[in-house]
Formats: C-alpha cells, sequence, structure tokens
C-alpha cells in the first residue's frame, strides 16, 4: 500500500508540473498574441495618423475661390489700330482691364498703394484668361464681358482658413483694407468657391492658385513607359536564361549575388550611375523622361529577375519534363508551357517594381529632373519633371498655398500607387495556378 500510494502521490505530482508547464505556455502564447496585435494596432494607428494628416492639409487644394467680373475690352486698350493682328491682340495689357473692372466694383482703390492692394487680390491668371478669350475670339472687342476668374492665393487661403483674420494686419498677408473690399464682394454674391479643376489641367506655375500637376503625371508617364519597355523584356530574359539554361558554375553564382544585392542598393547610387554615363559620357538631354526611365530601368531590373525567377522555379519540374517527353525541345518547353504558367507572377513582379519606381526621387534627383518646367512634355528628350520630384519642389516653397497643393499631390501619388498594388494583386488572385 505504501508503494502504490507513493505512485499516486508522484503521479499526482508530475500531472501538476506538465499543467503548470501547459499553462504557462498557453499564456506565453496569448501574450505573444496580444503583442502582435499590439503591433498591427500601433502601425493601423501611425497609418491612420499619417493619411489624416496629408488628407486635412491637402483636400482643400480640389477647390478654389474665384471672384465674378464685368470686364470691358476696350477696343482702344486692346488694339488702338483696329488691324486685329494677333501679334497687337498677344502683347495688350490684359490685367490692367481686370484692375479696372475690381476698382469699377470696389470704394477706394485710388492711390499706389490701394492698387498694388487691389492687384493682389485677383491671380494673374485672370489676364491670361481674357487674353485667350480675346484671341479665340476678336469680335468681343469692344463688348462687355462678365467672368468668373481666380483670386489670388493669399485670398483662397484666407477664405479657407489658413490666413487668420483675428492677428494685427502686420501679422498677416492679407490687409484690412483688403478684408473689407473682400466682404463686400462676398456680399455681393461676387466671390464663390469652386472645384480646382486647374490642379489636374495645369502644369507648374509661380503662381500656387494656378499651378498642377498635370506636366508631372505626363512626365512620370513617360518616364515609366520608358522604364517598362526596357525593364521587362530584359529582367524577363535574364531571369529565364538563369534558371532554365545557364549552367551552374561559379560565375552564374556570381551573377546571381551581385543581382540580389543591387536590389538592395540605395537608389541615389542609381542616380550617381546615370549622371556618369548618361549625361556625362553619352550626352542625353538632362531633365528628360528618356534618362529617367534609363535610371529608373537599372534600379528595377533587380527585383523584376528576382520576382521573375520565383515564378518560375513556383511551375513544377512535371510541366517541363512532360513537354520534354512529347519530344520539345527545351526552349519550346519554356516558351509553350512554362513561361505561360509563370507570366502571372512575372507581371506581378513587375507592377510592384513600376510602382517602387513611380515614388522614387532621389535618382531623379541626380539626373536634373529637378528644374522647373512650366509645359507639358511632347516626347521622351523635352524637359520633363515626375509626381514625386514635382511634390519635393513645392514642399520647399515659401508660398502657404504650395502647402495644399504638396499634400494634394502625394494624395494622387497614393492613388496611383494604390491602384497598381490593387491591379497587382488582382492579377495573382485571377491568374495565379495553385499546384
Amino acid at each position: 500500500m505504501t508503494t502504490e500510494r507513493a505512485g499516486s502521490v508522484a503521479h499526482k505530482d508530475t500531472a501538476a508540473v506538465v499543467r503548470a508547464g501547459l499553462q504557462r505556455r498557453y499564456r506565453a502564447e496569448r501574450r505573444f498574441k496580444l503583442y502582435g496585435l499590439a503591433g498591427v494596432a500601433i502601425a493601423l494607428l501611425f497609418l491612420a495618423f499619417l493619411f489624416g494628416s496629408i488628407i486635412s492639409k491637402g483636400y482643400t487644394a480640389f477647390w478654389l475661390t474665384e471672384l465674378k467680373l464685368t470686364v470691358h475690352l476696350s477696343e482702344q486698350r486692346i488694339d488702338p489700330q483696329g488691324t486685329r493682328d494677333p501679334d497687337v491682340l498677344r502683347r495688350a495689357y490684359y490685367q490692367g482691364l481686370v484692375r479696372t473692372a475690381m476698382s469699377e466694383m470696389l470704394p477706394g482703390t485710388r492711390g499706389r498703394q490701394a492698387t498694388r492692394e487691389l492687384d493682389r487680390m485677383v491671380s494673374p491668371a485672370a489676364g491670361f484668361k481674357l487674353r485667350r478669350m480675346v484671341m479665340d475670339n476678336p469680335d468681343l472687342i469692344g463688348t462687355t464681358q462678365t467672368l468668373w476668374v481666380p483670386a489670388s492665393d493669399d485670398i483662397d487661403m484666407l477664405r479657407k482658413g489658413y490666413i487668420s483674420r483675428d492677428v494685427p494686419e502686420s501679422e498677416r498677408r492679407v490687409t484690412d483694407r483688403q478684408l473689407r473690399w473682400l466682404d463686400k464682394l462676398a456680399a455681393d454674391g461676387l466671390v464663390r468657391g469652386t472645384f480646382n479643376w486647374r490642379f489636374f489641367a495645369n502644369s507648374a506655375s509661380r503662381e500656387p492658385e494656378i499651378a498642377g500637376i498635370w506636366g508631372a503625371v505626363v512626365g512620370s508617364a513617360l518616364t515609366l513607359a520608358v522604364t517598362l519597355a526596357l525593364s521587362f523584356p530584359l529582367g524577363v530574359m535574364t531571369a529565364i536564361y538563369l534558371e532554365e539554361f545557364a549552367p551552374r558554375n561559379k560565375w552564374t553564382d556570381l551573377i546571381e549575388v551581385n543581382i540580389n544585392n543591387l536590389a538592395a542598393v540605395p537608389s541615389i547610387i542609381f542616380g550617381l550611375l546615370g549622371l556618369a554615363v548618361f549625361l556625362n559620357f553619352f550626352g542625353l538631354p538632362r531633365s528628360a523622361p528618356l534618362v529617367g526611365g534609363l535610371v529608373l530601368t537599372l534600379m528595377t531590373l533587380p527585383t523584376i529577375i528576382i520576382s521573375a525567377r520565383s515564378a518560375l522555379r513556383s511551375v513544377p519540374p512535371s510541366i517541363r519534363e512532360a513537354a520534354l517527353a512529347m519530344g520539345a525541345s527545351p526552349l519550346q518547353a519554356v516558351t509553350h508551357h512554362v513561361f505561360p504558367l509563370a507570366l502571372p507572377g512575372m507581371l506581378t513582379g513587375t507592377i510592384i517594381g513600376m510602382a517602387q519606381a513611380l515614388g522614387e526621387t532621389a535618382p531623379l534627383l541626380m539626373i536634373g529632373m529637378v528644374a522647373f518646367v512650366s509645359g507639358v512634355p511632347s516626347g521622351l528628350t523635352d524637359s520633363a519633371t515626375v509626381l514625386p520630384v514635382q511634390i519635393y519642389l513645392w514642399s520647399g516653397s515659401a508660398e502657404v498655398a504650395y502647402v495644399e497643393r504638396t499634400a494634394a499631390a502625394i494624395m494622387v501619388l497614393l492613388a496611383f500607387l494604390v491602384l497598381m498594388n490593387a491591379t497587382a494583386v488582382i492579377l495573382r488572385k485571377r491568374f495565379e495556378v495553385r499546384w
């Protein structure tokens, strides 16, 4: 009995030790899960803070303050000789007509200082709009036209709350007299907020109220077109050769190591390489989408090669063996059977690489794409900028109005990146074959 009792006690002690160990293990697992959830929650919190900060600063850029003017297109001031010569019409001082229209609507606009304050209420785009109207239809000369024109960036910022009325006049860019004028115009129904289509249709400008992203978007599209046209075929062919045909020796091992290392090289190094080779040695034009595409091709190639090799590796060997058994050559087995099955994975990796290239700034700064470009590029060798560089330029501007345009451009860039990554996910889900 004593032996049985001792064995029973030992069994109970062992069971208690096991249960205690299991409880510690379960507690550790629960703590690990809680740590993981806490990490995810913190990451989502920071992400929400980032997006909230960008959206709160940038959403106002999508609407613009406009003033309603009644302008007399005086023939004496536009075309005194009545020749209707396009050069004469183009050189006319249309901003003076805008100033006259404003002074007729507002009291107390005499004097040099008052005239300066009056001019700072309306964007220079108003004069450009009048010139475009007259150039398109010279018959308007001598008539009176009513039109909405953009207000200056200071008036726009005041209406959006970026400039406070409550601070002393010496601490804000809008004078007390301009405030009274603006209140009168608003009371007369001559001020409105409208959708800022110029932000999407215009290029860079020194006037924030008419600055837009269209030139940068076109520059980004041309640069990415060059990148895609070069990096995808080169990357896919390199991956096919290394994975399917290259002998396994020290040279191919060296190439593979270098490809993996290049994928981790800082992007500015590729910019320095492009500056030394494409600009200084080959003499290609600076700030051109062609050079930008070549630089981004060098940066994107390692990513595409690695993803393409992974896609080829995911195709079961039985596909190759079956094709070879049916009499196909190794090249036919790859091109007719392996490559089509690996193509969705290759496309996914390519889109991710292109999304990475779209958001790059440092390598493009090194090849001169930081220049101020007010026009829209029409070719691969024209001067251009890209969306990330445009954001960089606006972020360094002293004008308050560029703060909201910087945030709005970031929102557009993020939308493009999300769209490209969503496309990659959709392609993978739609065409991926599970073995």
